[in-house]
């Protein structure tokens, strides 16, 4: 257990005096080498989130000499590495960045649980973790504390870490070229571990036969033929979980494919398991084939199939160095075994018996994985193989090139798995039906009565009967000449002299000749262009993706990208209400990921359809039917912040108007929200009930048990204070909350400095009165977020005034003297009163531009860029005529010619 000093302000000076002394540039060695062995027994027994506290108060600038600095940044970067590091070195940052705060329920605990989770707080810690400290080789900096990231990726320490360990990996490691790319220190300790166990191929660690052999004992005889463990079951099942994991608290699409490409066959033999018992199909069947499903579905792109059906009964591989291995079944799980050479003689053959259920396993993947272009595509590639037919060269090839062509086995499973398609997903088969027709036609085309070759023709008999019933088919839509030749065969079928396929053969001649006179031409449906079908596959895909309830992150996020790519080809398929109602519906969720991805389409369709946007965000941001929770409407609110940002210039007239009057609504001190007001009615009733019953129970008041936790003085203070702001924070009497108008606020500044011209002289008035009165009459401690947006939005109304007036742009209103000296009157009277010392600063910060304007108002408007010689160095000769501005009295912004 670790000896801590008694408080930390005692660690902190024992820190300071132990490193004075061991680093003093001017003392002597002797007591130099005496002070650094205290010194570096003080750091090893102290614990590390104590240590890096106290480190941190260290550092500050001007706090310990520079020479003392260094030394004690050294020690802090290196913390890390000790065992429990990574976790003391999160905690201390979700604790102490400004954008952390403490749920209410924790208001009460003492400040070392830390604080929220937030982007800001991840993207500052991925970079502590991830970068290597000055003069730390990557190569010893990642196995120290990869082991301690895989760890909390396990989950055991709650699922807000294992976001964390996933962000710290998938960004910060592997998102890095240069640190995290195959064959790079941060590859080789973060995605080996994981991909080696699932595919030992992969490994860089060479297995060494010498320490196989020498391993035993000096009796033991050695069976040089005999398998060994390469990996334990358990281990596959833990990367296995580790790489569910890190793909759904990181999905991102790049990592996605990375990780999971050179996994495809190991995970499909894994799926496909035939003698699983149920512990093994939970921990290793259903976790491989939802991952291969993620990497199906993400890679987009039929051809991903072709390594499967190709290798449809892979069981190993072999290593760089030439030694085998497989999978195997033992009593724990799914292990994988090292070869021997009488092993892999004995491994070489072909289990007949299992082809069967290998084929079904595959089309129930291709039924999840699948859209039915692609499993259209498959068949087609398969039923062409099944009978010796080659394709013409614009066709869709999934063979490779190594792929030995008359393969028996491989023959084999293909007309297994044909079959299997053909009994089990029969609508799925005819998504491409010019392919179809083209593959029937050369079927038809080579119709002889042996056996083989009738089988073939009832088959493209049928697939011809498929396509030709469908309600969509028009025969002008279909090549004269394919036609043409489909309908010879038919005849030459139907004067054969085989009963079953010449009649067939003969019902679809009559069919085709007749098809288009079946249906009455003014109800026959516009054949949509190439371009339509493709979009409206690609946007169906994009909704199964999206909402379907199993959709794992990764494959929500791909789904997100069909749409982005639809809209960003100006798509005429796109629903846009529809994807709007989607979009906000995704908005709503808690998933950090998807948010973000959401946000980013509503900045895209904002360019066409601004008005529809706008009134979709401002509807849930505004939240009158009161359903929403105060996070999701802050969402929202981000989502209108990117949305100004976007339309830049654009930000004005209907669109200016209505957003500003909306946000103004939503930050006056008028609103009233009576469905609040009613559940805050029922809480508190329900917690003064509670209050009463336990005080029976205890027979008294009941104590304060956080008092037994130790805490200091200071704590207990800081923790009241931080317990006081945050119940403050929710609306009292059905008014609205703190934090919705602090961000109202801080979006209409955002407004006012993208185009504060397009708000108007109306709206900026009206919002910089508001942010003056909320100044005076709102000082209570629990208002500092919302004092601290007024004077946000007031100081980005000066500079925005400046700047106007510095590019020679005229806004039709500007800041009268009266006017001004009001606002840096209350101003001043803020920054020596204030009870929040941020507000005081910005109040300080806004008097001195204010300042600066009054002093740049003497100076005329820069009209013309070209040379004058009545000006010299910025000053013109002609002072203006300030007597004329003293004249007006009325305190406002107004409007000028």
């Amino acid at each position: 257990m670790d000896k801590k000093p008694a408080t930390q302000e005692s660690l902190i000076s024992a820190i300071e005096n132990a490193g004075r002394q061991a680093f003093e540039p001017t003392g002597d060695d002797a007591s130099r080498s005496a002070g650094q062995r205290e010194f570096g027994a003080l750091i090893s027994r102290t614990g590390t989130s104590s240590l890096i506290s106290a480190l941190n108060a260290l550092i500050k600038p001007e706090r310990v000499p520079r020479w003392l600095r260094v030394h004690l940044m050294d020690v802090l970067t290196l913390l890390p590495q000790r065992p429990g590091g990574v976790r003391a070195t999160l905690e201390f940052v979700f604790a102490t960045h400004p954008s952390s705060t403490v749920r209410k329920a924790e208001a009460a605990e003492p400040q070392k649980q830390g604080g929220n989770i937030t982007m800001e707080a991840m993207k500052m810690a991925a970079t502590m973790l991830s970068i290597p400290p000055n003069g730390v080789n990557p190569e010893k900096w990642y196995p120290g504390i990869a082991p301690q990231i895989l760890a909390l990726l396990d989950g055991n320490e709650g699922a807000d870490l294992v976001m964390v360990a996933a962000y710290v990996i998938g960004y910060g490691v592997l998102g890095r070229k240069q640190l995290g790319a195959p064959g790079s220190p941060g590859w080789a300790a973060f995605a080996e571990p994981m991909l080696a166990a699932i595919n030992p191929s992969l490994s860089s660690q060479k297995p060494s036969s010498e320490t196989l052999i020498f391993s035993a004992g000096p009796d033991e005889v050695i069976d040089l033929q005999r398998e060994t463990t390469a990996v334990k079951p358990e281990e596959i099942m833990l990367a296995l979980q580790r790489l569910t994991a890190l793909l759904n608290s990181h999905p991102n699409h790049g990592l996605t494919t990375r990780l999971l490409a050179p996994l495809v066959l190991p995970l499909w033999a894994l799926s496909s398991w035939l003698s699983a018992d149920e512990k093994c199909k939970k921990n290793v069947c259903l976790p491989a084939r939802n991952l291969l499903q993620i990497y199906l579905k993400v890679s987009g792109s039929a051809k991903k199939y072709s390594s499967i059906i190709n290798d449809m009964m892979y069981g190993g591989g072999h290593n760089s160095d030439g030694s085998h291995w497989r999978f195997d079944l033992s009593q724990s799980g799914i292990q994988v075994k090292r070869l021997r050479a009488a092993s892999l003689l004995k491994s070489s053959g072909v289990a007949w018996e299992s082809i069967e259920s290998k084929a079904a396993a595959f089309v129930d993947l291709l039924e999840a994985a699948a859209s039915d272009s692609e499993i259209s595509n498959i068949f087609l590639m398969l039923f062409e193989n099944s009978f010796g037919r080659q394709r013409s060269s614009d066709g869709i090839k999934l063979v490779a090139e190594e792929e030995k062509v008359d393969d028996p086995v491989n023959s084999f499973v293909k007309a297994k798995l044909l079959q299997q398609m053909m009994s089990k997903i029969p609508d799925k088969l005819v998504a491409d039906s010019s392919g179809m027709l083209k593959l029937a036609s050369r079927i038809l085309a080579e119709f002889s009565p042996c056996s083989e070759s009738l089988d073939a023709t009832a088959i493209a008999l049928s697939l011809v009967n498929i396509v030709v019933t469908a309600p969509s088919f028009q025969k002008s839509n279909v090549d004269s000449s394919l036609l043409e030749s489909i309908k010879v065969s038919l005849h030459t079928i139907s004067q054969a002299n085989q009963h079953d396929v010449s009649k067939t053969a003969s019902n679809l001649s009559l069919l085709l000749r007749y098809r288009d006179e079946i249906d009455d031409p003014s109800e026959r449906p516009t054949a949509p262009s190439t371009r339509q079908i493709e979009d409206r596959k690609t946007f169906s895909l994009a909704i199964s993706y999206i909402t379907q309830a199993e959709s794992p992150p990764p494959v929500r996020s791909e789904g997100l990208n069909l749409i982005s790519g639809l809209i960003e080809a100006n798509s005429p398929i796109l629903d846009i209400q529809g994807v709007l109602v989607l979009l906000s519906s995704l908005l709503s969720d808690d998933e950090e990921y998807i948010n973000l991805r959401a946000m980013r389409i509503f900045t895209q369709l904002v360019d066409k359809h601004p008005k529809s946007v706008i009134k979709e965000l401002l509807e849930h941001c505004i939240d009158a039917n009161e359903e929403a929770t105060v996070d999701t409407r802050l969402r929202f609110g981000e989502a209108i912040l990117q949305v100004i940002q976007r339309l830049g210039a654009a930000f004005s007239g209907e669109t200016a108007t209505q957003v500003s009057e909306s946000l103004l609504s939503m930050a006056g001190r008028r609103g009233y929200r009576p469905k609040t007001e009613a559940k805050q009615a029922r809480e508190e009733r329900l917690r003064q009930r509670q209050q009463k019953a336990a005080e029976k129970e205890w027979g008294g008041v009941v104590p304060d048990l956080s008092e037994e936790l130790e805490q200091t003085e200071e704590e207990k203070v800081q923790n009241d204070i931080v317990a006081q702001i945050l119940a403050g924070w929710e609306s009292k009497r059905g008014s609205e909350d703190v934090r919705m108008r602090a961000s109202a606020l801080s979006i209409l500044s955002v407004g006012m400095e993208t185009n504060i011209a397009g708000v108007g002289a109306t709206l900026v008035e009206t919002a910089v009165d508001l942010c003056v009165n909320i100044l005076t009459m709102e000082p209570e401690m629990e208002k500092a977020i919302i004092r601290r947006a007024a004077i946000i939005l007031i100081l980005t109304f000066v500079k925005s005034l400046a700047a106007a007036k510095e590019q020679g742009r005229r806004l039709g209103f500007g800041l009268t003297d009266p006017s001004r000296e009001d606002i840096m009157r209350i101003l001043r009277y803020v920054s020596s009163s204030d009870n929040d010392g941020l507000v005081r600063q910005h109040a300080s910060d806004v008097v001195e531009s204010l300042q600066n304007w009054q002093l740049s108002s003497v100076l005329p408007e820069v009209r013309d860029r070209s040379p004058d010689l009545t000006r010299l160095a910025g000053l013109n000769i002609n002072m203006p005529n300030l007597d004329a501005r003293a004249t007006v009295t009325r305190p406002r912004i107004e409007e000028i010619e």
